[in-house]
């Protein structure tokens, strides 16, 4: 005896369709910038994460490397310097992955983005090596007013503007460290502060 009986078609609902638009470039990030806004700060921090990691190395090289009568001093101050550095690169690159993008992540990466220079094969002394970083961390500190500027008024990224000011009062906090140092230095060796006046010497 047939089974008279017809088949029932099972039709399963379609899936929900989500009501948030992927922000175009399929990262979904939707935080109120275009993916075109989101690109360019993340340049401009990439930038700032390789100038950041450049002079963790340098930095970190001179803690090796000084020698001298202010070698405990330095050593410590390098090494407390380095691991500023160190969050400082790391909270960078987070923050690259806030806004949906990807941090430069290789030294070749890092030397094609970097602004500061290296000085492959020279040790210098413990003062030039102060000097050297000074300038390094100046050399940020200015890039990084430029940059706060664009992210605020160009880029309409005030998040990343504010990230990038704690930024760069972090490298003026290291900068005035290594500063204070040579202006020591000079009294030292000279006898005369650093407005002229003349130190008195001990008999």
């Amino acid at each position: 005896m047939k089974n008279t009986k017809a088949k029932r078609k099972v039709v399963r609902p379609a899936p929900a369709r989500s009501s948030r638009k992927v922000n175009g470039n399929g990262s979904g990030v939707a935080i109120g910038l275009s993916p075109k806004q989101r690109e360019a700060v993340n340049r401009t921090l990439n930038v700032a994460l390789a100038n950041a990691y450049v002079l963790l190395t340098k930095t970190k090289k001179a803690h090796w490397d000084v020698v001298g009568p202010q070698f405990m001093t330095l050593h410590k101050l390098w090494d407390e310097q380095y691991t500023a550095l160190a969050t400082i690169s790391d909270e960078t690159a987070e923050r690259i992955r806030m806004l949906g993008g990807f941090p430069l992540g290789t030294l070749q990466g890092f030397l094609g983005a970097t602004e500061l220079r290296e000085d492959p094969g020279n040790v210098p002394s413990a003062t030039d090596g102060v000097s050297m970083l000074l300038h390094d961390h100046e050399t940020v500190i200015r890039s990084l007013r430029k940059v706060i500027e664009q992210c605020a008024e160009k880029w309409d990224d005030a998040g990343t503007a504010d990230f990038l000011t704690g930024m760069m009062e972090e490298h003026e906090k290291m900068a005035w460290m290594l500063r204070s140092f040579l202006q020591g230095a000079a009294v030292a060796s000279s006898g005369q502060s650093a407005r002229g006046a003349v130190i008195p010497r001990m008999a």
